[in-house]
C-alpha cells in the first residue's frame, strides 16, 4: 500500500526553481484544458442531444462522461497538485485518443495540439507536482513504515 501511496503523491524532491516551473506548467496546462472540458461537461448534464465522438465504442455518453472525467477532474487534480502523477494518465489517454483515433485521418494540424498536451501530461506523469502542490502536504503524511 505504501508503494502505491508513494507512486501516487510523490511530488518529487526538486529545487524551488523547478517547484515553482512545475506548479506554472500545471496551472497553465490545467486551466487550458479545463475550458476544453468545461463545454463537453455542460453537454453531458444538459438536457439537449449528446452530440459527441465514440472513437473506441463503448457509446457515446460513457465517451463524453470519460472525456469530462479528465478534461474537468483530472485538470483541477493538476491545477491543485492532488495526485499529479496518477491524474496526468487518463489525460494523456484522453489526448492520444483525440490524436490518432478521432483526428487519425486529418493529418498533423489537427493532431498537433492533442500530441502537445500528451507530450505534457507524459511529462507530468515523470517529473509529479513539485513542492508546491497538495501532493507534498500528502506525502509528508504517509507513514514510512
Amino acid at each position: 500500500m505504501k508503494k502505491i501511496l508513494d507512486l501516487c503523491f510523490n511530488p518529487g524532491e526538486y529545487s524551488n526553481n523547478i517547484s515553482l516551473s512545475l506548479l506554472f506548467l500545471r496551472l497553465i496546462v490545467g486551466g487550458f484544458m479545463l475550458t476544453h472540458g468545461i463545454g463537453k461537461w455542460m453537454m453531458l448534464i444538459g438536457d439537449g442531444p449528446i452530440r459527441f465522438a465514440d472513437p473506441i465504442g463503448i457509446g457515446v455518453t460513457a465517451s463524453l462522461a470519460l472525456t469530462v472525467f479528465a478534461e474537468v477532474f483530472c485538470s483541477l487534480f493538476l491545477i491543485f497538485g492532488v495526485a499529479v502523477r496518477l491524474a496526468a494518465l487518463p489525460l494523456l489517454i484522453t489526448m492520444l485518443v483525440a490524436a490518432f483515433i478521432v483526428h487519425g485521418a486529418d493529418g498533423f494540424g489537427k493532431q498537433e495540439l492533442p500530441l502537445l498536451y500528451a507530450s505534457i501530461y507524459v511529462f507530468l506523469a515523470v517529473m509529479g507536482s513539485g513542492k508546491f502542490s497538495v501532493d507534498q502536504y500528502l506525502y509528508k503524511k504517509i507513514p514510512t513504515d
